[in-house]
């Protein structure tokens, strides 16, 4: 259903919504709302362009909010029409909140509902979308950005004739490779991002270890009526794997203390900076769904939590000096954030689910004939370098870029640049 339209200096935005199952196998059982927006220059509104489809990271996080003519979209509008889909469950789409799960009878309900939320349903919906959308017979071209790209890869499984095209920035995800596997990696990478981060400010380590020293001693209540407990002050590490993450680390850091009338204390805009950064109760699919996006036919049974173990350095006990974590998911999470409490049976459950579809046809992958350029970011916090070039190499027409230049949150940072050098690639031109 085609919605209203918008006009912006050098954009014309038009909103849609589709209709599409909770289920792709069972078409004719309970319905969602998939919301997207249209994106085009003024100049091509009436041109025949073809369609880019843009999928965001994640999971559970919604499509980009255009503003104005800039990044990546500058250089897309130039001969596209660019589709922004948020995801299920994100955004103007059909919400995932726990205001929206409480409908639902038991947490065995939420989980089950929550299976239908991965990389094969959103890649269903693009499906149903571009149908309706763009014609039956018609592919288009996609970009995914992070867990987007990892929706991509499903797509190039699973529908492979809707593809024209497809740009991955940060998002070639392992094929195969055991959930535990995935988290090492990534403790490995946070470890060298802690690194760097005391390195350039190492005053920061006296700073870091005041505020894990006051939360021990005292119970912090956050504005939004959270917990800030010494583990989830260690969450900021968050931020570590984008270009800007030291710096906004630590300029928090800097306020963090007044004085107040019993002594000194955390700060409110300290507290609000951190209840910020760590976005977990706006986006809940971000906590239930991370580990399982991993998951093929077996279960995440927590892994971030388990892998930690192998990792003595993280514990708050060993101060030398405290470390901070990065993009993992713990159960304690379901404690200590005020909205994700009503959904902690459901994480459970999900967290044991073992019969979760395989999300990669590997032969089918084989085969792909589909151009396709990644770009692949050496020091890269959330998508393992090493993972990404295994899949890139087991892929025909694809071509990988690998850079140092850029940190994970490339195309938001230098968007422009990156997507012209992808699609020179993709084309043969670079």
């Amino acid at each position: 259903m085609r919605l209203a339209t918008h006009r912006l200096p050098g954009l014309v935005l038009t909103d849609h919504e589709f209709e599409v199952p909770l289920d792709h196998n069972r078409p004719n059982d309970q319905r969602l709302t998939v919301f997207a927006r249209e994106v085009v220059a003024p100049a091509n509104e009436a041109a025949d362009l073809p369609w880019l489809l843009f999928l965001q990271g994640g999971p559970g996080f919604d499509a980009p909010r255009p503003d104005k003519l800039a990044g990546w979209l500058q250089r897309a509008t130039q001969e596209y029409r660019v589709l922004l889909m948020d995801q299920r469950g994100t955004g103007r789409s059909t919400p995932v909140l726990a205001q929206t799960l409480a409908r639902l009878s038991t947490p065995q309900a939420q989980a089950d509902y929550l299976r239908h939320f991965r990389a094969d349903a959103i890649v269903g919906d693009a499906e149903l979308i571009r149908r309706e959308l763009v014609g039956k017979d018609v592919p288009w071209s996609v970009l995914g950005q992070s867990y987007g790209g990892f929706c991509a890869i499903h797509y190039l499984s699973a529908a492979p004739h809707g593809l024209r095209e497809v740009l991955f920035t940060g998002g070639l995800p392992p094929l195969s490779a055991p959930v535990d596997a995935i988290y090492r990696a990534t403790y490995q990478r946070v470890l060298d991002k802690n690194r760097r981060y005391y390195q350039r400010y190492p005053d920061d380590t006296t700073h870091v270890a005041e505020i894990a020293d006051y939360l021990a001693d005292h119970e912090v209540v956050l504005p939004g009526g959270g917990d800030l407990t010494v583990r989830r002050f260690q969450q900021l590490g968050m931020p570590f794997g984008a270009s800007e993450g030291f710096e906004r680390i630590h300029y928090l850091l800097e306020s963090a203390f007044v004085a107040g009338v019993n002594g000194r204390e955390l700060s409110y805009p300290f507290l609000r900076g951190v209840e910020n950064l760590l976005d977990f109760d706006t986006n809940p699919i971000y906590a239930l769904l991370h580990e399982p996006i991993y998951c093929q036919g077996n279960a995440s049974n927590w892994s971030a939590e388990r892998v930690r173990a192998e990792y003595p350095q993280f514990d708050p006990s060993a101060r030398a000096p405290l470390l901070f974590t990065g993009e993992m998911i713990y159960p304690w999470m379901f404690d200590d954030y005020v909205e994700l409490r009503p959904l902690k049976e459901a994480a459970a459950i999900l967290a044991g689910m073992d019969d979760w579809p395989v999300l990669y046809d590997l032969e089918t992958l084989r085969h792909n004939a589909v151009p396709c350029a990644a770009a692949i970011y050496a020091e890269d916090m959330y998508v393992e370098r090493a993972f990404s070039e295994q899949t890139a190499a087991a892929i025909p027409a694809l071509r990988s870029w690998v850079t140092n230049e850029y940190e994970h949150n490339g195309l938001r940072a230098n968007g422009e640049v990156i997507l012209d050098r992808l699609l020179k690639m993709v084309r043969g031109e670079a």
